[in-house]
């Protein structure tokens, strides 16, 4: 998620109205993952999947927050014999696919606090020992003029984020539409550029914003008359399951569904970087593509593993394995891990790529920051190295 949206969360999960709780691993510099076996005993993959030689040695992947399923892909590429550095938090082991060594190691860096909060895009120009990072469209837009990154894979279909409500107090709210018809506080994390969004689209009112959210259910929980931002592959089952003072349905609107038509966290490079990794992203991308159909079919024992990472880093985010479940089965069930109109899985339509370029270029330089002139879809995604027989089943 972005970070501006996600760092709230911290405070939210931690809060003594949830009723989640994590036995944090004990601080130091490396520790035994979660993964069973021996990396020693791994076959190696087929020729068509064997990145020694053409990828580093080391695959370096930054993603924007701490452990959670929307990761899911990528964490699923851990194979047996990992090691995390609790200090620095990460995870480094054999890059496998179906239980095949690639013949190289895959290292993925937590976000968030791990990296002072920074985006993504900053993190990827200051330590170029990243190889990919996970960047949405319109962060990839506001870095463009500095820090240009082109996304070769879409970790996700479409965003998870939400406006939720509480459907006994709005039982005529059907949508954010009607969020905007009422004179509700909307409350967001400041600086979101989907709020911009929403106004532009005249769905909500500028009078409706409020942008304190702290993450914290306390709010929600005693004025159930506002809408709040969300995701939906957390706050529902949160809310109803984890919230002691609430447990009950919440009802919400993906901001997918009213034009904020990003891809999220779309795994990126640094642009002046793409012909010299050409080689590796060819044979990289479609075990990428390989990895999200398995985890969607599949996705218990990487699920297990993120919650034990969050343990491990023990940052103050707080991360349920039941959280993780459910939000597994809520990706594929709402489309947000889901195949394009081609049929494969990671693949970008450029016409949507465009349409956000257009939508966002504005609002983002309403908020201060510089765009590239110029700036074009094929900047910002590229399917060359797509499969596009790889989708989920």
């Amino acid at each position: 998620m972005p970070s501006s949206a996600r760092r709230a969360a911290i405070a939210g999960v931690s809060s003594a109205i949830a009723l989640v709780s994590v036995t944090a691993c004990g601080g130091g510099s490396t520790a035994s993952a979660a993964s069973t076996g021996s990396a020693d005993k791994l076959q190696a993959a087929p020729a068509a999947q064997n990145l020694a030689g053409v990828c580093p040695k080391t695959v370096v992947v930054q993603v924007d927050w701490e452990p959670e399923a929307e990761h899911g892909p990528l964490y699923n590429l851990v194979g047996p014999g990992s090691t995390v550095d609790s200090d620095k938090k990460r995870i480094t082991g054999p890059l496998v696919i179906g239980g095949k060594d690639t013949g190289v190691d895959i290292q993925i860096r937590a976000g968030g606090s791990a990296i002072g909060y920074q985006t993504v895009p900053s993190q990827m120009y200051v330590d170029k020992s990243i190889t990919l990072g996970t960047v949405t469209t319109d962060v990839a837009i506001s870095a463009s003029a500095k820090q240009p990154v082109t996304a070769v894979a879409a970790l996700m279909k479409k965003s998870p984020q939400v406006l939720m409500w509480d459907p006994a107090t709005h039982p005529d709210w059907k949508s954010i539409a009607d969020i905007g018809k009422s004179n509700a506080k909307v409350v967001y994390v400041n600086g979101s550029t989907y709020a911009s969004l929403l106004v532009s689209k005249g769905l909500i009112k500028k009078s409706q914003l409020d942008g304190s959210y702290d993450g914290a259910p306390a709010r929600f929980v005693s004025n159930p008359g506002i809408a709040q931002q969300g995701f939906a592959t957390a706050e529902p089952y949160i809310y109803q399951h984890e919230v002691s003072a609430w447990k009950k349905p919440i009802k919400y609107q993906l901001l997918a569904d009213v034009g904020y038509n990003v891809y999220p966290e779309a795994l990126s490079v640094r642009s002046g970087e793409l012909k010299s990794l050409s080689p590796c992203l060819k044979k990289l991308v479609p075990v990428l593509q390989q990895s999200a159909a398995d985890y969607a079919a599949k996705p218990s024992a990487t699920v297990k593993l993120i919650a034990d990472l969050v343990q491990q880093y023990n940052t103050g985010w707080v991360y349920s394995e039941g959280t993780g479940t459910f939000a597994a089965k809520q990706m594929v069930k709402l489309g947000i891990l889901g195949n394009e109109a081609d049929g494969s899985v990671g693949s970008f339509d450029t016409k949507r790529v465009a349409s956000a370029l257009k939508t966002f270029t504005p609002l983002v330089e309403q908020s201060g920051a510089k765009v590239k002139a110029g700036l074009t879809a094929q900047d910002l995604a590229t399917d060359e190295f797509i499969d596009p027989s790889i989708g989920l089943k």
